[in-house]
């Protein structure tokens, strides 16, 4: 089972939550995880991959233009139909609360639907995702570095780890979807 995990980060935090989703993949057996940032990403990659997960820095409640110039580069896999059925996921952060971090990751969901990929979110059933998570994926504010506010840090701490349950949760129903998979195709056979 193979993992892609692209992400843009300028300062370091969205790559800290990408790492994390990335160790949280690879505690289920079976996993190899793929993690580039979007200037090493190859999107000729993709189509050999089960899931894919990207991120960014939410910019103004879109998608950073270091990822959007990345994703606009899969149109020849749309046209092939390389990503359909592939498991998706999103994450993102954010400099301040109500930064837009949810309509981020709903900007960034839209072009894996477009793709005919199936997105996974996070339940409430998560611990502490219903209280500082996101259903839509992962979205995490980052403190200043110079702030103490011991808040700021404590809520940035749990959204990584948060992550680490994004990782696992694709990696687990990647794995249920390639099982399903597999299982209807030997009863065709």
């Amino acid at each position: 089972m193979k993992i892609y995990i692209v992400y843009d980060s300028e300062v370091g935090h969205t790559e800290k939550l990408a790492r994390s989703i990335a160790k949280g993949a690879k505690n289920v057996e079976g996993t190899e995880v793929f993690i580039h940032h979007v200037n090493n990403a190859n999107i000729r990659d993709l189509a050999q991959m089960d899931a894919i997960i990207w991120g960014c820095p939410g910019h103004f409640g879109t998608i950073s233009s270091g990822l959007k110039a990345w994703i606009d580069k899969l149109g020849s896999l749309w046209a092939e139909g390389n990503l359909v059925d592939k498991i998706g996921a999103v994450f993102c952060t954010t400099a301040t609360v109500h930064g837009g971090i949810e309509a981020t990751l709903l900007n960034l969901i839209t072009p894996m639907l477009h793709q005919g990929m199936m997105v996974v979110g996070l339940p409430a059933s998560i611990p502490g995702n219903a209280f500082y998570g996101s259903y839509y994926g992962i979205g995490v504010t980052s403190p200043d570095e110079d702030t103490e506010d011991e808040l700021s840090h404590s809520l940035y701490d749990k959204g990584i780890l948060l992550g680490e349950s994004l990782g696992t949760r694709v990696a687990n129903m990647t794995k249920i979807f390639l099982t399903g998979k597999e299982h209807l195709s030997r009863q065709g056979s």
